[in-house]
């Protein structure tokens, strides 16, 4: 069976799905839209028989697609998935959902109404890193986590505006939140504090903070916090450290590393996480088993609250429940 793939967004990310899927038998990339009808025209070009579009609703009706990818920036969330979902189109959407809280509450709403099949790009979770980790911790108490992105602010327009990316925490970090969710369960409060220290004064227009903090409670328990900062000239510290009554587990983007009594082992990931959630997404729109999905629209929802919640804190200075 052949799948035909469109994509609505086509930089850097959409970039990244794009060599994946070409690996894959059987997947035909079909119709590519974007605001910049020259990257569409460029991306369809190189592959047989695509076509660009500049506008969302003409590639769909226009196509009969087998599945979407939505590569938007967060401000551009909403009308894209509706349309999507109205023709009742499975999709892959990339993190995050969206800068506020009302847009994706509402599209996992029609998600719902119409029983689609979504991802959303939640990579992490499909690391051999992370499959081990959450082996582990089947045997381990966990008691705290300490989360980080720690590095340099990314040169984009929208992405150092508020209203563009939501902030760092809400477009970036949210990757570490969602690892914490995933290894250790659900947030049921936050508390953040957010400053803006540096990049205000070195990049024009940028209000987004430049450094932030956010403790969490857990409703096993446990405590946690997940700091961030874009102010920096170099990349430093991504990952979460998980703190057990048998070591610590530090679950990086490349590798896990286990700390305990008997030592450090370090092991690294072999394999390619997107590509892992991209085979996952192709093969449950051929055979409708959605198992091989770590994280749908209604699970990453939940992720995207605590970010946004966190957003919601800072700005009131007091603790914000997701109970």
């Amino acid at each position: 069976m052949t799948v035909k793939i469109g994509f609505i967004g086509t930089g850097g990310i959409a970039n990244h799905h794009i060599g994946n899927l070409v690996q894959i038998e059987g997947v035909s990339l079909s119709a590519f839209c974007d605001v910049d009808l020259g990257r569409a025209q460029k991306a369809a070009s190189e592959h047989q028989g695509a076509k660009a579009y500049a506008k969302v609703n003409d590639m769909l009706d226009d196509n009969k697609l087998d599945g979407v990818y939505i590569c938007v920036p967060p401000l551009a969330h909403g009308d894209v998935e509706r349309q999507v979902i109205e023709r009742a189109i499975p999709f892959l959407v990339e993190k995050p959902l969206g800068i506020d809280r009302d847009t994706p509450s509402a599209i996992s709403q029609a998600i719902k109404t119409n029983m689609l099949i979504t991802s959303v790009g939640y990579h992490w979770r499909y690391s051999e890193a992370t499959h081990l980790a959450k082996k582990l911790l089947a045997d381990r108490t966990p008691g705290m986590a300490l989360g980080y992105w720690m590095g340099g602010m990314p040169m984009v327009p929208w992405w150092r505006v508020q209203a563009g990316s939501g902030g760092q925490f809400v477009e970036q970090t949210t990757h570490i939140v969602d690892l914490l969710r995933y290894l250790c369960g659900e947030v049921t409060e936050v508390y953040a504090a957010y400053s803006l220290k540096v990049m205000g004064e070195k990049v024009e227009g940028t209000d987004v903070p430049d450094v932030g903090t956010v403790t969490m409670k857990l409703a096993n328990g446990m405590v946690a916090t997940i700091s961030n900062t874009c102010m920096m000239p170099v990349g430093h510290h991504v990952g979460l450290n998980i703190y057990t009554d048998k070591g610590v587990l530090e679950v990086g983007g490349h590798s896990l590393k286990e700390i305990g009594t008997e030592g450090v082992q370090t092991h690294t990931n072999k394999l390619q996480p997107t590509a892992a959630e991209d085979e996952a997404f192709i093969h449950a729109l051929r055979t409708g088993d959605t198992s091989l999905i770590l994280s749908d629209y209604e699970d990453a929802l939940r992720t995207h609250e605590i970010t946004v919640a966190a957003n919601e804190s800072a700005v009131s200075g007091k603790p914000v429940s997701l109970a």
